[in-house]
């Protein structure tokens, strides 16, 4: 084989499961390896004793067509034999065309096989059979690894039948090299978020808690009555209290309405404290003796009148949530 046909060029070598969406889906490479030749005796039909220590190798370039199919051509040298006691040789070479077809063990490493044809020169030295050239059948499988985007390498075996009458066998590794080898990715297209405002009115809060007759002090067992309006103050920070104080109709309505004040101002002050927030979240007032919810000409009438109405009044609430935009 002459020197020039030893020399790699850098070369690509595709995989189809790995790189077949490409901006350019051509590559290219080159191999070198060891070839074995199965040479007939013409005559006696027995095979002829060969050195089969041939160096060989070639360059070729392909074009991705699908993701597990490539096409691929280039020249093979299958290197020089000679007659083992003798100085007879036999050297083939030519231009190979093959189908690849490939599959990805994972994104480093695929399987592949091939399948064409092989145009060779077979020539003959010092007496040997004949010179020739034609066509070949030829097949071979390999696995190849991608060192990276661009670079790969591979080891293979191919199988050439027939060339010039002889059966020849390569096996060797290759190096390649291929343009555009970053698969071409769609642009991430980041989702957009809008805010959603939705509006929840919560009820008023109400609760009645009863006096003694002139008395102005709240009971523990009504203080217990507060966990609503605890966790509506907790949970809504724009919320407040109202307290509204009331008596009977015993006693002068200047005096009714001194006590409705203090009721309410007890009650609110239990608030405070109770539920340990900012004292200007609760107001009270007192109203005296109007607005009776029962008659003042019973004991139960004015029982019922004396009293402090704890109100939370409703609330509207807005609530943001982040949607996807449409």
């Amino acid at each position: 084989m002459k020197k020039s046909f030893l020399v790699l060029p850098l070369a690509l070598l595709v995989s189809g499961a790995v790189n077949a969406a490409t901006e350019n889906p051509f590559y290219a490479g080159a191999r070198l390896g060891n070839s074995f030749y199965d040479v007939k005796d013409n005559n006696t039909g027995s095979d002829i004793n060969l050195e089969n220590k041939n160096l060989a190798g070639g360059v070729f370039a392909g074009y991705q067509i699908t993701p597990w199919f490539a096409v691929e051509g280039g020249y093979t040298n299958l290197g020089n034999t000679t007659v083992k006691g003798s100085d007879k040789s036999f050297q083939a070479q030519g231009a190979d065309l093959v189908g690849k077809y490939s599959y990805a063990i994972n994104d480093k490493f695929d399987v592949f096989a091939k399948l064409g044809a092989f145009y060779y020169d077979w020539d003959a030295k010092k007496g040997a059979v004949s010179d020739d050239n034609g066509w070949a059948s030829t097949a071979g499988v390999g696995a190849e690894y991608f060192i990276n985007d661009n670079v790969s390498t591979r080891m293979e075996y191919q199988y050439y039948k027939d060339v010039g009458g002889a059966d020849v066998q390569f096996a060797g590794v290759s190096l390649a090299y291929h343009w555009g080898a970053a698969p071409v990715v769609a642009p991430v297209i980041e989702p957009v978020y809008v805010d959603q405002v939705t509006t929840e009115t919560l009820d008023a809060l109400t609760l009645t808690v009863p006096f003694a007759f002139d008395s102005t002090a709240i009971t523990s067992g009504d203080a217990s009555k507060l966990a609503p309006f605890e966790k509506r103050l907790a949970e809504q920070p724009d919320s407040n209290i109202v307290v509204v104080g009331y008596t009977d109709s015993k006693g002068s309505e200047a005096y009714n309405m001194k006590l409705s004040e203090k009721r309410a101002a007890a009650v609110a002050e239990a608030l405070r404290s109770h539920l340990n927030i900012d004292g200007d979240r609760i107001t009270s007032e007192g109203r005296g003796e109007s607005d009776p919810v029962a008659t003042n000409k019973t004991a139960e009438g004015r029982a019922a009148n004396r009293r402090v109405e704890i109100i939370a009044p409703s609330i509207e609430v807005k609530s943001v949530t982040k949607v996807l935009a449409e």
